[in-house]
């Protein structure tokens, strides 16, 4: 059972960033051209996401739970953003698909084509509101050479350890 952390527990799970992928049934949309090749892949993210869920929680804080859960979301909109922007392998039809059905988050992507965003970890580490002082940012997003030395960099929101461009 996916937990929704409470930051997002008024949006529809369907559209999460951290839901898996749309489940396939008679009425769903047949897949674009190119999918048969990258769903493997797919389907190994979807096996890790299962596993990280089902993982037990014992011993772990609350947000610390839901760090693999991030991690592997991550991967696979990391994974889809550089099959269609870097290494061009898959077409436009098949990338919007792949966004609508829910295999990669397109907030997350649309802030990796921005400068200084390109290593962006989670989009929660850049919003202001959560964070302990006003108009801040994540601890996660500061260069590593303006941190102290002996400082532990680690993101409380999904276990981050260093994603500004400095890095």
């Amino acid at each position: 059972m996916l937990t929704v952390p409470r930051f997002c527990s008024s949006i529809q799970l369907s559209y999460h960033p951290l839901a898996m992928p749309r489940i396939k049934t008679a009425r769903t949309k047949k897949p674009p051209e190119g999918f048969e090749d990258i769903e493997n892949i797919l389907d190994d993210y979807a096996k890790k996401m299962r596993d990280a869920e089902n993982e037990s929680h014992e011993g772990k804080r609350k947000a610390e739970s839901l760090w693999p859960i991030m991690r592997i979301s991550h991967a696979r909109s990391r994974y889809v953003y550089e099959l269609y922007y870097k290494r061009e392998a898959i077409s436009r039809e098949l990338y919007d698909w792949l966004l609508k059905e829910g295999y990669a988050d397109a907030n997350l992507i649309a802030k990796w084509k921005k400068a200084g965003y390109e290593k962006l970890c989670c989009l929660r580490c850049i919003q202001t509101r959560d964070m302990n002082y006003q108009g801040s940012t994540c601890i996660c997003r500061v260069p590593k050479a303006q941190v102290r030395e002996g400082t532990v960099v680690e993101c409380v929101h999904c276990g981050c350890r260093g994603c500004s461009s400095d890095s």
